[in-house]
């Protein structure tokens, strides 16, 4: 047991002392030394691409209709992923952007009811647009997707990794047009720039695996009290 404890020791240090390995520009990445500014961005670097926000069930919404405050209001959207307004009855809101179903209103209350209707819808709360995030994170659970949501960003909002997190595997799940689909990230690769950090949609899924090493090294720090004597003598 000393014997196997010692030998996981040294391999332990030898890999501390390897250290990280040192950043190098690539096609995809520009490194710059510690004699040089990193550039300020540009005003494009500091927007993400748009990703619209869709309407699903219990989210709450707020329908404004210029000129109307008798068909304004607050609402939420209810399971089945519709709304019901006055004049008009039920309209489905499940899948639309705030713009297509202030265009769905519109066309509803045009002519019969109301003469050039001028809709606005906004999202004021959303439940549907969420991310899943599972494993060895520090908060698992639900969590908001905004249209700059990334992988780090998704594993940050959860507190970042646990102790046991294994970095090179980490999953994201995705259905895509019906069809199950996953992907294999490592995050120390992200993170060193290797690739792009990937967009999280709503509905993902992250898993962040864990590490049988760390939980091994856990339970040798644990047995180190009881054998620093005896390591200290057969070492002297």
């Amino acid at each position: 047991m000393r014997k196997i404890f010692i030998a996981f020791l040294l391999a332990a240090s030898l890999s501390a002392c390897a250290g990280r390995e040192q950043l190098q520009s690539t096609s995809r990445l520009t490194v710059v030394d510690n004699e040089t500014a990193l550039p300020a961005p540009e005003r494009n670097d500091l927007t993400a691409a748009d990703r619209p926000s869709l309407i699903g069930p219990l989210d709450t919404i707020q329908v404004d209709v210029f000129n109307v405050p008798e068909l304004s209001r607050e609402m939420q959207v209810d399971a089945s992923g519709r709304i019901s307004m006055p004049l008009i009855g039920t309209i489905e809101a499940r899948g639309r952007t705030a713009g297509e179903l202030a265009e769905a209103v519109e066309s509803a209350l045009r002519g019969r009811y109301v003469r050039n209707p001028d809709v606005t819808v906004n999202i004021r709360s959303s439940v549907s647009q969420v991310v899943t995030i599972d494993g060895q994170v520090v908060e698992p659970g639900l969590y908001p997707v905004t249209n700059q949501m990334t992988l780090l960003r998704a594993i940050a909002s959860a507190k970042g990794m646990s102790e046991f997190a294994k970095q090179d595997d980490v999953v994201i799940l995705r259905t895509v047009n019906g069809r199950k689909m996953a992907g294999l990230y490592n995050i120390d690769a992200i993170r060193r720039g290797a690739y792009d950090d990937p967009a999280i949609y709503a509905n993902d899924v992250v898993v962040v695996g864990d590490s049988p090493q760390r939980r091994l090294f856990r339970d040798f720090v644990s047995l180190a009290p009881l054998l620093a004597a005896p390591l200290i003598a057969i070492l002297q």
